[in-house]
């Protein structure tokens, strides 16, 4: 089936990861088997919008895009993600893919950036990780942990440092949104000298958390 379940297709500035600040068109798929705490898109558990892989690139050709990102949800839930991601990269966009971690990358495009989201025990779904993902990491990859407290700073350390996740690709630290004080972060970050990258998420900064930002 090349049928896709989509919450929204938008324009607007890539909050995070490593093309921060570049428009960017987002493809937020709908449904998601984790329930993590600080999850700020429950709007795309249900619902959505039928379209085709084709509609969906069509739709994304509307805005003469370099960057898309496909996210969700969670993006590999569904099936016909990887004929769309397939599709966006023959189209020479630069792809990204946020992914939970919780399912398996092995059969995404390789032309396409994952975006790993390693669940931190604050999530309540770090038994979901499937730490297998890991070793398909490659240097356009990116892995990404969402801190709420000390103890999640310390799981997300020793995770980095079990995996030499630093020599595999770009690491990410971010505060939870209205949680985690940034400052804090930082402070550990640089006290610590973690090889890795602090986040704050751009678009919240500049809209709020509202849809389509």
């Amino acid at each position: 089936m090349r049928d896709l379940r989509i919450t929204e297709i938008f324009y607007s500035l890539q909050g995070e990861a490593r093309t921060v600040g570049w428009p960017t068109v987002f493809v937020r798929l709908t449904g998601c088997p984790l329930r993590c705490r600080y999850c700020d898109t429950t709007y795309a558990f249900h619902g959505g919008e039928r379209l085709s892989v084709e509609g969906v690139l069509e739709k994304v050709s509307d805005y003469s895009p370099r960057f898309v990102t496909v996210t969700g949800g969670e993006p590999l839930a569904q099936p016909a993600v990887l004929p769309l991601l397939r599709g966006l990269c023959d189209r020479g966009y630069e792809v990204s893919l946020e992914t939970s971690g919780a399912l398996a990358t092995h059969d995404v495009d390789p032309r396409v950036a994952v975006v790993l989201d390693l669940k931190t025990p604050g999530s309540g779904e770090s038994a979901r990780n499937a730490y297998a993902n890991i070793e398909r990491l490659r240097a356009i990859d990116q892995v990404k942990f969402v801190i709420t407290n000390a103890d999640d700073y310390e799981w997300s350390r020793g995770i980095v440092e079990k995996y030499d996740l630093a020599s595999r690709c770009d690491v990410l630290f971010s505060p939870v949104h209205d949680g985690l004080a940034p400052r804090d972060l930082a402070d550990w970050i640089l006290r610590d000298r973690l090889p890795v990258r602090f986040q704050i998420q751009l678009h919240k900064v500049l809209w709020g958390d509202v849809r389509g930002r």
